[in-house]
């Protein structure tokens, strides 16, 4: 079988191996296991390979470049009606080449092959949307656009659109499907967490505004103002790291907040093993990886309702949902409550352990190798 990818990640081409982010690839090695040829369509940059990136392990893999665009500015516009149809035209070529068409969406690339694969109605397909497939959310007008193509059974035939989370009234082509980042054999005994000694908290992300990093730090100042013995390691980059870094060095917060950067899935995981709350006030998700992350490790975590957040944390009894609006003073009574009534925060952290560790990669790829024979 050939394999062809569309998708807008970013590839990198280093010492004969092919990296990208490490999720990703992750998941794509999996589906490449019975597959004898890939073709990825991607935009491809020259950059260094960071510590969140990882190589695909199959060993025929044919990568096409393409130019990645958006319509942002003027100049972005004009630049994009240069190159769409140059992207178009390599899309279809793959397309037609390839016995299995797989789109990665929401994204620029993967709104023009949604285009494409209408052109191709007895091929077999499959669309990852890793966006928010809530109908009530308020999205952009190019993700809405996927979102009604992929959902067109007239449109898009013989195709699997996998979508997080259960949602009522969709097409027959909407698979209601998970994401998964640990391997069974990676289960480990988590020793129950109390609240004796320092009470950790992790911020696992992008330092941008809507991943709202500035809130786990302004959570944390508050309860070690009210005398909790407390810690934050936050894990990630952005645009937001450098005001975070100058916001702790301000508060003299150094000695309890601490910026580890980008860094490998092993010391993440071991930093969510020993962590008793995640904070993640995020404005916009998929499936929330870190959320699922953190309930497998026993870590609570503390969510804003967006996407899929209250099917995984069964509307709060496997976490605590909050407004995406809450303010840091509301969130630290929330996290003080949870304080003074640990049984009820140990029934969330088992139940929530119990819900995300039959989520696995094992199981994962189990699912795709039924999509790929059906």
């Amino acid at each position: 079988m050939i394999f062809g990818i569309v998708t807008h990640a970013v590839h990198k081409l280093k010492g004969g191996k092919i990296y990208a982010y490490e999720p990703y690839v992750r998941e794509m090695n999996l589906w490449a296991k019975s597959i004898e040829k890939i073709i990825i369509l991607c935009p491809i940059s020259d950059g260094s390979i960071s510590k969140i990136e990882t190589h695909y392990l199959h060993e025929n893999i044919e990568i096409i470049d393409i130019t990645n665009f958006n319509i942002i500015s003027i100049k972005n516009i004009l630049n994009t009606i240069l190159v769409v149809p140059t992207i178009l035209k390599k899309i279809f070529l793959v397309a037609k080449k390839s016995d299995h068409i797989h789109l990665r969406c929401p994204g620029n690339i993967g709104l023009l092959g949604c285009f494409v694969q209408i052109f191709f109605p007895f091929k077999k397909k499959t669309v990852k949307y890793a966006g928010n497939w809530d109908p009530k959310s308020k999205q952009p007008f190019t993700y809405k656009l996927q979102k009604w193509i992929l959902s067109n059974s007239l449109l898009t035939r013989n195709c699997k659109v996998l979508v997080y989370g259960k949602w009522e009234n969709q097409s027959k082509n909407i698979l209601p499907f998970f994401t998964a980042s640990y391997f069974e054999k990676e289960i480990i005994k988590i020793p129950k967490k109390n609240f004796l000694s320092t009470i950790r908290f992790i911020f696992v992300g992008t330092f941008s505004q809507g991943k709202r990093p500035m809130m786990s730090v302004k959570v944390v100042e508050i309860l070690k103002n009210k005398n909790y013995n407390v810690r934050l390691d936050m894990y990630g980059n952005g645009v937001e790291f450098t005001v975070i870094k100058e916001y702790i060095k301000s508060k003299n917060l150094n000695s309890i907040i601490f910026l580890h950067d980008n860094q490998p899935k092993e010391i993440v995981k071991q930093a969510f093993q020993k962590a008793h709350f995640l904070i993640f006030n995020s404005q916009s998700e998929g499936w929330p990886k870190v959320v699922a992350e953190a309930m497998f490790w026993r870590c609570l975590p503390i969510s804003s309702n967006v996407s899929c957040i209250s099917y995984m944390l069964d509307n709060g009894n496997r976490g605590e949902i909050v407004d995406v609006n809450i303010d840091e003073i509301e969130l630290s009574d929330l996290i003080v409550a949870n304080l003074e009534n640990e049984s009820s925060y140990q029934q969330k952290v088992l139940k929530a352990q119990n819900w995300s560790q039959k989520f696995t990669l094992d199981k994962f790829e189990k699912e795709i190798q039924k999509l790929l024979k059906e």
